[in-house]
């Protein structure tokens, strides 16, 4: 086994013990560069990196703790390529519920507008704490609303992070134009472009980490066409060129937005994406659920990442996104949990499902299996954060990040035969334990940290206070909706 090329060298290859060792899986799925599956296989981890990975003919090294897999499918952990966790402070929030997009968003924004640091950090212990019982290891937010007034947010969810322990990809999320400059959010959520090129700035100093095994690291995301002028989005681009990060945004999410772009820029949305400068593989974009085939391409060669979020497009609507095109055109495809009310459930796994159940409706029974789902979910993630060989796989030099998955019980009796199969096929599933750089972030099914009571009663009290924030958001006329 040969280490990564850009990572340190594992004290456990030197004939030094493991930290961890997880022992005795029914299966080991590494999804490596050769998509190795190990019978009976073991993952040792030390000093947050992988150490050692092996079947069950293969001898393990001596360890300081061992952690028994036996009946359980062990994967890497699964990597969330967008999300907005702040919002599971207005989760199946009922005057939001049955509307088009642009609709959601008009009735949310005025409760968004609340948002404080405290509101941020609860949210994200919360989101973060929900992500890992779903077997998330590594994941993004896309914050964008940052109320005049209401802190340091990306911090505060950063802060969430590092107590908890999992890794974090916050993007800088911006939005510049408000009603009154023809976008569609309030003028309370939106700000001045040189205030958000400045914080972008301030905050990847003093918290993105390049260096191989990151806990965190920062990416810049105007949020939308419809709520970013096309020369912030320039100067965004421009800007995480200079301190070599990535860009993130929405694109393509759904027919309005390509009426609003002809209508506003007299171009479709990818095109517009082209002309600001983000056509690079430095970016990642959601859902782009509209491209035509034309587009599917561009995005291929310029090897821009597509973040699928299954349940949040079938929620609202929006459309099936080309995910068999887009991986034959080259494009890195991850999945994204997205946030509420659109997507009310953060579970990884059940996006995996969700995947593979789309793929296999557009396309046909063989489109998709539950191997190409988890692909999606570890390997296409990490090429959406330009993390290939560093998360998403489990081989040596790759970051300690697993998930033992449990094949037992009643849901399972009978699968015998392939175990990532019936890890998808049957289920409900989450973690028995989520390992994040060596360390459990999950036990025996439970979050190891001991705070999660106290922050649910917290988050209840701030989301009761921000839902009965605007007394007449009232529900959308059920003759509006899209069916």
């Amino acid at each position: 086994m040969t280490a990564h090329p850009d990572s340190p060298s594992p004290a456990a290859l030197n004939g030094q013990p493991a930290d961890l060792l997880v022992a005795g899986a029914e299966l080991v799925a590494t999804v490596d560069t050769e998509r190795r599956e190990l019978p009976g296989g073991w993952v040792a981890i030390t000093d947050g990196l992988v150490s050692g990975v092996g079947a069950a003919g293969d001898e393990p090294p001596a360890a300081r703790r061992v952690l028994r897999a036996d009946g359980c499918l062990v994967t890497p952990g699964l990597v969330n390529t967008h999300h907005h966790i702040y919002q599971n402070l207005t989760r199946a929030f009922a005057p939001s519920l049955h509307g088009t997009l642009f609709q959601w968003l008009t009735t949310l924004y005025p409760l968004w507008s609340r948002l404080d640091e405290e509101a941020v950090h609860v949210s994200a212990y919360i989101g973060l704490t929900e992500l890992a019982l779903g077997g998330c290891t590594t994941t993004t937010d896309h914050l964008y609303v940052h109320p005049k007034g209401g802190g340091d947010l990306i911090s505060a969810e950063i802060a969430a992070a590092r107590e908890l322990g999992m890794r974090f990809h916050p993007t800088r999320g911006s939005m510049s134009l408000s009603k009154k400059d023809g976008g569609l959010p309030p003028d309370s959520v939106v700000q001045d472009p040189d205030e958000i090129l400045a914080e972008s700035a301030r905050l990847v100093a003093a918290h993105h980490d390049p260096a191989h095994g990151a806990m965190v690291r920062i990416a810049l995301a105007p949020c939308s066409p419809f709520s970013v002028s096309p020369e912030l989005m320039t100067a965004t681009a421009e800007l995480a060129e200079r301190l070599d990060v990535r860009l993130h945004t929405h694109l393509a999410e759904d027919p309005e937005e390509d009426d609003y772009c002809l209508a506003v820029y007299g171009r479709r949305p990818i095109d517009h994406f082209a002309e600001v400068g983000w056509g690079s593989d430095r970016s990642w974009v959601a859902h782009c659920i509209c491209p035509n085939e034309e587009e599917v391409a561009r995005l291929g060669s310029w090897g821009t990442g597509v973040a699928h979020c299954p349940s949040s497009n079938m929620i609202l609507g929006g459309g099936l996104a080309p995910i068999r095109e887009f991986r034959a055109a080259g494009v890195p495809v991850g999945l994204g949990c997205d946030g509420s009310s659109s997507a009310d459930s953060a579970s990884l796994w059940m996006e995996a499902r969700n995947a593979m159940l789309l793929g296999r409706l557009r396309h046909g029974s063989a489109a998709m299996s539950a191997r190409d789902a988890l692909e999606i979910a570890t390997r296409g993630g990490a090429g959406c954060l330009g993390r290939v060989g560093e998360i998403g796989e489990l081989s040596v030099g790759a970051v300690g990040d697993l998930v033992v998955w449990p094949l037992t019980g009643i849901a399972f009796a009978g699968a015998l035969s392939d175990p990532i199969e019936a890890w998808l096929r049957c289920g409900p599933v989450a973690s028995r334990h989520t390992v994040v750089a060596g360390r459990l972030v999950v036990e025996d099914g439970t979050p190891t940290h001991p705070g999660v009571d106290e922050m649910l009663a917290r988050h209840r009290t701030i989301a009761t206070g921000i839902q009965a924030a605007v007394e007449d958001a009232g529900p959308i006329p059920a003759a509006t909706t899209r069916a």
